[in-house]
């Protein structure tokens, strides 16, 4: 007999809970939009599917989330299997090194997706804060606490990120008015 509902013989939050049959859909179904999210955390398609598989795990071994935050649930998974994967530091040296690759891997996404390239363009912890706290929309706080520094670094780090991808943007001859137009398009993307 249940105690908690004696007309039942399971509880009735039970069905509240997402299973790991549920997190195997949802993985399937938003496959494109949760890889993207892992590839623009890691910049790179191997760690990215890495982080994406291990997000799977995670949720599918560890799955006593309701129903409803499933898919917030699946994110945070992904988020934190590149956090583990990439672990970001903010640095307080002057942006230009690491400069040229980066530059290298936007010249050679630009063409296909301007976007994208502008964010893998970042350096890992001003692409972490940005993609986090302006694309995903998390606050300073927990931006702060999933990387582990201060929420000054995450202010100064989301700074730096869109007053590089102004000047990338700019560089390409874009004007400011379509500047937004393809960061909104990743964004409305992972909805």
């Amino acid at each position: 007999m249940n105690l908690l509902c004696p007309n039942r013989s399971k509880p009735a939050i039970a069905d509240d809970y997402a299973t790991s049959d549920d997190f195997r859909k949802l993985f399937t179904e938003d496959m494109d939009a949760l890889h993207l999210l892992a590839y623009l955390l890691t910049g790179n398609h191997e760690k990215a599917e890495q982080s994406f598989v291990t997000g799977l795990e995670d949720c599918v071994d560890n799955n006593f989330v309701f129903k409803e935050w499933a898919r917030s649930w699946a994110q945070r998974t992904i988020v934190q299997s590149a956090i583990r994967m990439m672990a970001p530091r903010p640095t307080h040296a002057p942006r230009a090194r690491g400069f040229a690759d980066r530059y290298a891997k936007l010249q050679s996404t630009l063409g296909k997706h301007p976007a994208i390239a502008t964010v893998l363009a970042l350096g890992d912890f001003e692409r972490f804060v940005f993609v986090l706290s302006v694309l995903e929309r998390y606050s300073d706080q927990d931006c702060s606490i999933l990387l582990s520094c201060s929420r000054e670094d995450v202010r100064m780090a989301r700074i730096q990120a869109v007053q590089r991808i102004s000047e990338i943007d700019h560089g390409n001859g874009e004007s400011e008015d379509d500047s937004t137009i393809p960061l909104q398009a990743v964004s409305q993307e992972r909805q």
